[in-house]
């Protein structure tokens, strides 16, 4: 008789576990998907566009003779 009401808790506490992780399932695909979206850029100020500008510049001299030479083989 001990046997048979040990099992009959142990199915019972299964059970309950059971509803348990079927509620927590259930919870978690009623959550919407989010998706972070970054803040919009803010502008670059008057000086460092002409700084990122100034530097374009140079960068595009500089890769100029490379290409140049390249070009000549």
């Amino acid at each position: 008789m001990a046997d048979s009401l040990v099992n009959v808790i142990f199915d019972v506490v299964d059970l309950a576990l059971d509803v348990s992780e079927v509620i927590d399932r259930t919870k978690q695909l009623s959550k919407p998907d989010t998706v972070e979206v970054p803040p919009d850029p803010k502008p670059l100020p008057a000086a460092a566009q002409r700084a990122l500008a100034e530097a374009e510049q140079r960068e595009r001299k500089r890769d100029q003779p490379d290409l140049a030479a390249s070009g000549t083989d």
